[in-house]
C-alpha cells in the first residue's frame, strides 16, 4: 500500500473514514492548472526551507506550507515546480506528491505508518525464496542473504526464510526489533520516504537497510527486481513493463531522497 493509498484509507485517527487530504490529492491529479508563476525557488523562514513561487510559499492540498527541514529536499522540490511547462502536472512531480502526503497525512498518524512497516516485515518479499531453477536460487542467495544478514546484525534478531508462497510467520523478537527500529525513523518526511521505499520494493527489509545505511538506493532497487530481471534475461523484456518500472523508479528516487535527507 502506497502512502497515497494509506491516506485514502485512514483519517487522522487512523480509522477508515473519508479523508479530505486524499480527496484534495485526487482533485490535484485530475485537474491540470496552468502554471501561474515565473520562478520556483527556496526561501528560508523560521528554520524551515520553503518552496517559494514568485516569492510566495507554495501550499499542500490541505493548505499547509510546502516547507521542509532539509535544504536538499527543498531544492529538489523547487526543481520539480520549475520544470513544469505550461501546466502543473502532479504526475511529473513525485517528490512533491510524497512530501504533500508526509505533511498532510503522515505527520498526524506516524504510529500507524510505523505499524505498517512492522506488518510488511511479517511477510517480507526477501524472505520467500524460489526452490528452482538453481541459477535463480543462487542469485537470490548471493544478493539477498548479505542484506538480510547485515540488517539482522543491527536488529539483533533473525528472520525466518521460507520457500514458495506458503506463509511463514516471523518470530516475535524479529517484529519487536523491527518496531524499535521503525520507531527511530524521524518523521514525517523520512518516515514517508521509508514507507514509499517499502511499498515500491515490497520489502521492509530493504527500506530498513537503506535507513541504516547498509545498502545504497541503486543496490536496493536492483535487489527488489532480482526475480523480474532474471525472467527478462530468459524471456526478453516488455516495453510496457519497462515504462511502468521507469515511472516507479522516479517515485523510488524521491522516496530515497526523503529517507536520506528527511
Amino acid at each position: 500500500m502506497s502512502t497515497d493509498d494509506f491516506l485514502a484509507r485512514f483519517g487522522a485517527a487512523g480509522q477508515r473514514q473519508p479523508d479530505p487530504v486524499a480527496a484534495a490529492q485526487l482533485a490535484m491529479r485530475n485537474a491540470l492548472p496552468k502554471r501561474f508563476y515565473a520562478q520556483a525557488a527556496v526561501s528560508e523562514q523560521d528554520g524551515l526551507f520553503h518552496v517559494a513561487l514568485d516569492g510566495r510559499t507554495a501550499r499542500t492540498p490541505a493548505r499547509r506550507p510546502l516547507a521542509v527541514t532539509s535544504r536538499p529536499v527543498a531544492e529538489a522540490l523547487a526543481a520539480e515546480w520549475q520544470a513544469q511547462d505550461g501546466q502543473i502536472d502532479p504526475a511529473r512531480m513525485p517528490l512533491t506528491r510524497l512530501v504533500n502526503s508526509a505533511i498532510d497525512g503522515v505527520a498526524d498518524q506516524q504510529q500507524a505508518v510505523r505499524d505498517e512497516i512492522v506488518r510488511y516485515a511479517g511477510s517480507d518479499a526477501l524472505c520467500y525464496r524460489s526452490g528452482e531453477p538453481e541459477a535463480l536460487v543462487a542469485r537470490q542467495d548471493a544478493v539477498w542473504n548479505p542484506i538480510i544478514a547485515a540488517l539482522e546484525a543491527r536488529l539483533g534478531a533473525r528472520f525466518v526464510m521460507a520457500q514458495g508462497i506458503v506463509f511463514a510467520a516471523q518470530p516475535e523478537p524479529v517484529l519487536s526489533a523491527v518496531a524499535r527500529r521503525a520507531g527511530t525513523i524521524p518523521g514525517p518526511l523520512a518516515l514517508a520516504g521509508a514507507h514509499a521505499v517499502m511499498t515500491l520494493t515490497g520489502s521492509a527489509i530493504l527500506a530498513l537497510a537503506m535507513a541504516e545505511g547498509l545498502i545504497a538506493p541503486d543496490a536496493a532497487w536492483d535487489a527488489a527486481h532480482l526475480d523480474e530481471d532474471y525472467q527478462s534475461e530468459i524471456w526478453g523484456g516488455d516495453e510496457e513493463a519497462a515504462e511502468r518500472r521507469a515511472a516507479r523508479r522516479t517515485e523510488f528516487d524521491a522516496a530515497a531522497l526523503l529517507l536520506a535527507q528527511g
